[in-house]
């Protein structure tokens, strides 16, 4: 095991705490995603807390389905999904067992293995571009359904794990609502990100989808 303190991998106690606690201190953490071609390695920049039953905008609101199943812990392991019919995301489930919350990945920034991840995302126009929103970090990192379920500290040779860092400063971290979420949960300030830091997506509020007229008979 490594000595330098940046490098220390993050235990099952880390996420084991409320999911407030653990979102905003995900920022400046080191994702590390290995892969055949070799490790990437993702500082977090923006993350968003979804906290299960007391939360109308998590996907664990109305209860467990088999799409979120890993939501429901142990903490620790990843919550992946897809949507949109077309892209991937990942979460890091964390507080209780049984409890069903999670933290949305949303941005960071591309530490080690850049040009494996400007393969995956050949539209990136900048390294700033290429883990900026969910959807673009999951696909940067190879992130897929396989990886439903994967314990990031069972051993800091698996797949996915998460390590100590560079955590910034208090007063360079910011909240606010989160990105396209409406309804009850579209108030909740539970967005974090590092200020100023350019792999922070923009936000957006939800927009409800328009209902076509119908048609007359």
């Amino acid at each position: 095991m490594t000595d330098v303190p940046e490098r220390m991998p993050l235990g099952r106690a880390f996420f084991n705490r409320p999911v407030l606690e653990v979102a905003p201190d995900l920022l400046g953490r080191t994702l590390v995603r290995a892969t055949p071609d070799g490790p990437i390695e993702l500082r977090l920049t923006e993350v968003e807390a979804y906290d299960g039953h007391r939360d109308p905008g998590s996907h664990a609101y109305r209860g467990r389905t088999p799409r979120n199943a890993s939501m429901f812990g142990p903490p620790g392991h990843a919550y992946v999904y897809f949507i949109y019919g077309m892209w991937f995301s990942m979460n890091l489930v964390c507080g209780p067992e049984d409890h069903a919350s999670a933290v949305l990945l949303r941005g960071g920034e591309v530490l080690t293995g850049r040009a494996l991840a400007a393969e995956r995302r050949p539209k990136a126009r900048t390294a700033h571009e290429l883990a900026q929103g969910p959807a673009r970090l999951a696909t940067a990192l190879g992130i897929d359904r396989s990886l439903d379920g994967a314990d990031l500290c069972s051993t800091p040779t698996g797949p996915l794990s998460l390590l100590h860092g560079s955590p910034p400063s208090p007063d360079r971290v910011s909240c606010g609502p989160r990105t396209g979420v409406g309804g009850e949960g579209a108030t909740h300030p539970w967005r974090y990100w590092i200020d100023g830091d350019p792999t922070v997506s923009r936000y957006r509020p939800h927009v409800p989808r328009r209902r076509r007229p119908a048609k007359a008979t």
